[in-house]
């Protein structure tokens, strides 16, 4: 509804400025003054209608104190090479990878 209201008035001065007055020989009636006016306000309008709104982050939530059930840690876990042993295919000793979890 902004935007329409701005949008309206902006309209409305543009086509106030091309009604057209009887010219004064030396005479500019305030032209230049409310030229400048004019596209001042036209400028704000403008740029208040094109301008995009504002979010701000929400209000910080109340949070209760209440003890809470806390679930023990994983397991730690890694992986290590194991003791050696005899590979027959190859005919070689190998070190293989375990995982050992404490």
């Amino acid at each position: 509804m902004r935007k329409a209201l701005i949008v309206a008035a902006a309209a409305a001065i543009a086509v106030a400025g091309t009604v057209s007055q009887p010219a004064h020989a030396g005479d500019r009636g305030g032209a230049i003054a409310a030229g400048v006016l004019g596209g001042l306000a036209v400028g704000a309008m403008v740029g208040a209608a094109a301008s995009q709104p504002r979010y701000y982050a929400p209000p910080p939530a109340y949070v209760a104190e209440e003890p809470v059930y806390a679930a023990p840690p994983p397991p730690r876990c890694y992986w290590t090479r194991g003791e050696p042993a005899w590979d027959g295919y190859r005919g070689v000793w190998v070190r293989p990878r375990v995982q050992v979890c404490d």
